[in-house]
């Protein structure tokens, strides 16, 4: 059947010859008979065109000319209405589809227009006429089609950007469908239409040309979905003929109309011979396209197919859901590409949804099973999140079907980052624990607090969390269960029932620990509900609340609010002992609604609160409770409501109370000659910790705690006996009293005296911090520092920006001494062996937590000793000893220094790369003092200071012309090192430092040509006549690295930036440059150097007679794609300077004069690290990243053979990819 009439195709459907497949390929039939492709004929031809006495519709005439994908086309209405009309996605796609039936009915050579969509959807293919197609076989016009077609400008309809192409997608796909079912009562069975347009979808398909193979599969799925909805209204149609039959027939003899049976026989005959035809459709396309294309090598054909096939099985589950069929779906999800696997998950999620196709995917779900509970672990999120709901539909279908292992693999997803595979997963959860309800329940009244229906899930969810042993994680698991079960999280009336109220008879009470966690989720339920956001790392901000949002805050914090206003004291009073639930229960009043207390008449419980609040700070030393209360009485103490005098004067006499406590007993600590007591240091410490806490968030300023906590920090330095902990505490309290007066001064309410007092204060305080760096104690020395460095930061001249200039008084530059101390401080305490700082710890348990514990606290004190070096409050070559240990601790504090670098080089570009050589040299001394002078040069030092060499020119980047200067200065302090001190032995042995040339050799790629001549002469005034004669060993450094700067001259055009005129250059653009501009621009950058070397060194850098004299090469080489050293074509995608791209405003940069002092737009910002870094430390990972860039267009798999595969051996050597797109563990799947 599939042929049409007067074209001769190549495209044979092929024989059955493996049994392998026996069952996949073809429609399994009721009575037994396998399906033929004709009605009782193999390949059947139709009837004759009626060419000969109907004109064709274009009439052979030839309409305009343009150019579209490389092709003359004609763009005549006769041709183009069709595709024009699909293209402008007209909403009457109906009445479109009825003329054209119309004029088919009549003229047979219509059908033209439809194969003519289909060539100008895959080509806009203007040269196929009438005559050609009534004339040529299919084979020639796709190999035509083939020829014409410009497959390296990759434009097809269905890959162009626009929403006009996306929506002619969905316009295409309709048109199918609408001449389907338009067709379905006649024209489909004329052998002749669907046959052409199957036999010409068929052939395309199996193209070389991706733009043919991909528009063609989704042309035959969409045409194959379409038939399949005609199969499914005729198998209705022969079900109710059928009934009606058998009723008819079982009439008795004399109601019986023999007529009527007639008719119905003739009528199920009709529709068997339609049904016939329609599967004969069917399998072709199953057997020509899908069977090839569903692991074709381009993962949007693969997808289409999988995504159709779903559909199939959906819509007609009686033909299509069986193993056959479900297994390539099975296979499938084994694909490399997220695209597919995702696809194949929501083609199953239809299938699971039904419960009345559940029987049928038993086997698959027995199979399968494994691999999805696998894929919601997939490395792509949003097939991790459909995994997780195909397991939800699969969970409840039958619960039986996932083991306890299976469903544990889906619960730790609550806790994910991502905030869909988590809410996922939490609907998992929800639906296994918490959505089964007795049917005793339903009919029962509600009841409330302990006796609800909730507290039992409560429970449940409680046992969870602890079982999971992430406790430190609940926000994580209510943010996760919030959608689905937010009716259960905000019954915080059950949840107070369950911690207040005693069990009932026979219940089990809560442990401790359940009540400590109960609390806990209690806790993140109320900020959920109060602040409407997920927590940290699970969202990207702050988003704005719709208004239905808003009125359910608003609702939950007054519901919230009227609860806890009056349990939160008698849990308060119940846990008072407990710091970890006091801790949480403080937290809460943070997201009342104050204004409440004074509207429903609740201040006596305000007063029951502030009570409790008192009564746990004399209780307690923690200082996690003691913030708690802190910051409980800030939350509390707003002006803004009429509670604030009640709390204010509760909060003023706690603070009298404590600091008066504090004054007394300080006075008695210090006037005691002997070494002081342990109860009146607890005292002294307990009382401090408490007026610490509250000074973080109060001002305590009235109180004048700045006298007391100098008099006891004087005289801890004086005695050296003071406990540790008092002096931690008192530097935290001083730095607290500080910081609020400078707060107060730079509101504006401030006169001189407290100017003078301000900077008075800091300066002795910062004295004090100096002379505690110096202590025995480590955390005491901590302390100091951190605070100190905070003090320096604040103070330091960035105060007075901003309009502050008032406060330019109480600027403070640190001398050289406290930097000194400060850097010694960083080499001593932080770059130091993990096993080193095992006595550090103050008794800290040498396991995994201890040391990821330290080596976090020695990242917090490196960050706040480069910030004052970042913020220039410290001198920048200061950073050359942090520098230096950039590859020694690169797994510990690599990010943190290259940070620092990136800031710096935005700071200044110039002293940067001093500090950087600098860093270089003292490496090298050190090296040099150890292994003495005449040192081999191979040893692991020297190379592992090579080695950071490369990684320091790596961090400028590939622009040249924006590090210029900086790196000229680096060379030039890099010679003047080398030759700074001459050897011993004399003249004729090399200078000391001399290998120091082979370290700087590193930085020769990042000069320009020009510069590389210039700096060349500068090496040249110091180097003797006898120097450039020797050729031993020892003056190996000195050749290798004159040759360094010779070299460039002909190789610059690996520099990306190096030809100034390349950068307006492209593969497509090949005009040459004048190059006057260029020489004039050499020269006049060389003058520059001139004048700022001049004024800035000792005149031995360059002078102005010497630079002109200088030779330039006059014109520099022109910058072209790998083109030029690869004889192999390559694509204008695959040029190099499509890989680097050229901005517009730079093409002419050659013609302005430059200003190195300005941020440029080139390749890379001055602080960011070529992405080449790490991919050049081995030859190995150079030519692994290589491959991982590549990107074949199709791909070969290796699936159990089919009996329809065909041996494509007329396709080109290297058309198939040798990788896999599916998984090993696809491999000798086993049949069903």
């Amino acid at each position: 059947m599939i042929a049409a009439p007067e074209i001769n195709t190549e495209f044979h459907y092929p024989q059955e010859t493996d049994a392998h497949f026996s069952s996949d390929t073809e429609f399994e039939d009721p009575d037994g008979r396998n399906p033929k492709l004709g009605k009782g004929k193999s390949l059947k031809k139709g009837k004759k065109l009626p060419s000969e006495k109907v004109k064709s519709n274009n009439g052979g005439k030839p309409g305009s000319m343009s150019r579209m994908n490389g092709h003359h086309q004609e763009n005549g209405m006769e041709n183009m209405m069709l595709f024009e009309v699909v293209k402008m996605g007209k909403s009457a796609m109906q009445s479109v589809v009825d003329d054209w039936i119309e004029s088919y009915k009549h003229d047979r050579d219509t059908i033209f227009d439809t194969t003519t969509l289909f060539l100008h959807v895959l080509m806009f293919l203007g040269v196929v006429t009438a005559e050609m197609f009534r004339h040529m076989q299919n084979s020639e016009i796709i190999r035509k089609m083939t020829e014409e077609f410009d497959e390296d400008s990759g434009d097809y309809p269905l890959t162009m950007a626009g929403p006009q192409w996306k929506k002619f997608k969905s316009s295409f796909c309709e048109f199918i469908g609408v001449l389907v079912r338009q067709c379905q009562y006649s024209i489909i069975y004329d052998e002749y239409m669907m046959d052409t347009v199957i036999s010409l979808l068929t052939g395309l398909s199996d193209s070389q040309v991706r733009a043919f193979r991909h528009t063609s599969t989704l042309a035959a799925m969409k045409l194959m979905t379409a038939l399949v909805n005609v199969a499914l209204n005729l198998s209705i149609n022969m079900d109710n003929t059928q009934r009606q039959y058998e009723a008819e027939r079982n009439k008795m003899i004399g109601k019986r109309a023999s007529d009527r049976l007639e008719l119905l026989l003739q009528k199920r005959k009709e529709l068997q011979e339609n049904q016939d035809e329609i599967e004969n459709m069917m399998n072709a396309i199953f057997k020509g396209v899908f069977v090839h294309r569903y692991r074709d090598a381009i993962a949007e054909i693969r997808a289409i197919c999988i995504e159709e096939i779903g559909v199939w099985m959906k819509m007609y589950s009686d033909a299509f859901l069986n193993d056959s069929y479900l297994k390539y779906v099975g296979w499938t999800m084994h694909d490399k590409q997220g695209e597919v696997r995702l696809k194949c998950l929501t083609a199953l999620q239809g299938l699971y949804h039904n419960r009345e196709l559940n029987a049928k995917l038993e086997l698959f779900t027995s199979r399968f099973k494994d691999r999805i509970v696998s894929m919601t672990l997939d490395k792509e999120y949003d097939v991790a999140v459909q995994a997780i709901k195909l397991l939800t539909l699969v969970l409840h279908s039958s619960e039986e079907v996932l083991t306890a292992e299976d469903c544990e693999n889906v619960y730790h997803l609550v806790y994910s980052a991502h905030r869909p595979v988590a809410v996922a997963a939490g609907e998992f959860l929800y639906k296994k624990l918490f959505s089964h309800r007795d049917p005793e329940e339903e009919g029962m009244p509600k009841r409330r607090g302990r006796q609800s229906l909730n507290a039992n899930y409560v429970k449940t969810l409680v046992f969870f969390f602890l079982e999971s042993e992430l406790h430190e994680h609940a926000a994580y698991l209510v943010d996760s269960m919030w959608d689905c079960a937010t009716e259960l999280l905000k019954d915080w009336e059950c949840m107070v029932s369950l911690l207040l109220e005693d069990p009932l008879p026979g219940e089990e009470a809560l442990t401790d620990r359940q009540e400590t966690a109960l609390i806990e989720i209690m806790l993140c339920t109320i900020r959920q509900a109060a602040e409407c956001h997920p927590p940290v790392g699970r969202g990207t901000g702050k988003r704005v609340l719709t208004a239905k949002e808003k009125k359910s805050q608003l609702d939950d914090r007054t519901r919230l609010t009227e609860l806890f206003a009056v349990s939160l004291p008698q849990l308060l009073a119940k846990y008072s002992v407990d710091s970890e639930k006091v801790t949480n229960l403080l937290q809460l009043p943070q997201f009342f609604d104050l204004e409440i207390y004074t509207t429903g008449r609740l201040e006596k419980h305000l007063d029951s609160l502030l009570r409790q609040i008192r009564d746990i700070v004399e209780k307690h030393t923690d200082t996690d409770v003691l913030e708690a209360c802190s910051k409980t009485y800030h939350a509390l103490c707003n002006e803004e409501f009429t509670i604030f005098n009640r709390v204010d004067i509760a909060r003023s006499q706690l603070l009298d109370e404590l600091v008066d406590k504090f004054n007394r007993l300080l006075e008695d600590f210090l006037q005691e000659e002997e070494e002081p007591d342990e109860d009146d240091a607890y005292q002294v410490l307990s009382t401090l910790k408490r007026i610490t806490a509250f000074h973080n968030a109060h001002d305590l300023s009235r109180w004048d705690l700045f006298s007391s906590n100098y008099k006891l920090l004087k005289t801890g330095i004086k005695n050296g006996d003071m406990p540790e902990q008092i002096v931690i505490h008192a530097l935290q309290c001083t730095h607290y009293v500080i910081l609020w007066k400078l707060a107060k001064v730079s509101e504006g309410s401030w006169t001189k005296e407290d100017m003078a007092n301000v900077r008075k204060q800091m300066r002795a305080f910062c004295q004090i911090c100096q002379h505690y760096l110096a202590n025995v104690n480590s955390t005491v020395k901590e302390q100091a520092f951190t605070i100190l460095c905070d003090v320096l930061m604040i103070f330091s001249h960035q105060i007075v920006s901003g309009g502050r200039e008032i406060l330019e008084p109480l600027v403070y530059t640190p001398d050289s001494s406290l930097q000194s101390e400060l850097l010694n401080f960083i080499l001593d305490h932080v770059f130091i062996e993990q096993d080193d700082d095992s006595n550090s710890a103050d008794g800290q348990q040498d396991d995994e937590a201890g040391k990821i514990e330290a080596l976090h606290k020695r990242r917090n004190l490196l960050a706040a000793y480069c910030k004052l070096i970042v913020y220039n409050v410290v001198e920048m070559n200061t950073g050359a000893d942090i520098f230096k240990q950039y590859m020694r601790y690169y797994n510990d504090y690599g990010d943190i220094i290259k940070e620092t670098m990136s800031k710096t080089r935005q700071i200044d570009k110039i002293q940067c790369a001093k500090t950087l050589i600098l860093s270089l040299q003292q490496l090298f001394n050190e090296t040099l003092s150890e292994l003495g002078y005449n040192f081999d040069r191979s040893s692991s030092a020297f190379c592992g200071i090579k080695e950071l060499a490369r990684r320091f020119s790596l961090t400028f980047g590939l622009d040249q012309l924006k590090t210029r200067e900086a790196i000229a200065m680096l060379h030039k302090d890099g010679i003047e090192f080398a030759f700074k001190e001459p050897s011993p032995h004399g003249e004729g042995h090399p200078p000391v430092n001399l290998a120091f040339l082979d370290i700087l050799s590193e930085f020769s790629s990042k000069l320009l040509r020009q510069d590389k001549r210039t700096v060349y002469v500068y090496l040249e005034k110091f180097m003797t006549f006898q120097m450039a004669l020797r050729r031993e060993d020892c003056w190996l450094p000195l050749i290798s690295y004159r040759n360094s700067l010779l070299a460039g001259g002909d190789d610059d055009t690996m520099s990306v930036i190096s030809g100034i005129s390349s950068r307006g250059s492209t593969v497509r653009n090949k005009k040459t440059k004048p190059a006057t501009g260029k020489r004039k621009l050499a020269e006049d950058m060389q003058v520059r150097w001139t004048e700022e070397s001049s004024s800035s060194s000792d005149g031995t850098w360059m002078n102005r007679e010497q630079t002109l004299q200088t030779p330039v090469m006059l014109q520099t080489p022109h910058l072209t794609s790998t083109v030029m050293r690869e004889p192999k074509r390559l694509r204008p995608e695959e040029s190099y300077m499509s890989v680097y791209p050229v901005q517009p405003d730079q093409q002419h940069h050659h013609q302005t004069p430059l200003d190195y002092n300005r941020r440029g737009t080139g390749l890379m910002e001055d602080d960011e690290e070529p992405i080449v870094e790490d991919v050049m430390m081995s030859s190995e990972g150079r030519i692994e990243d290589l491959n991982e860039g590549m990107d074949f267009d199709t791909m070969d798999i290796d699936l159990p053979p089919s009996k329809n595969r065909r041996e494509r051996t007329e396709l080109k050597p290297d058309y198939f990819d040798p990788a896999s797109i599916m998984d090993d563990s696809v491999l000798g799947v086993s049949m069903f």
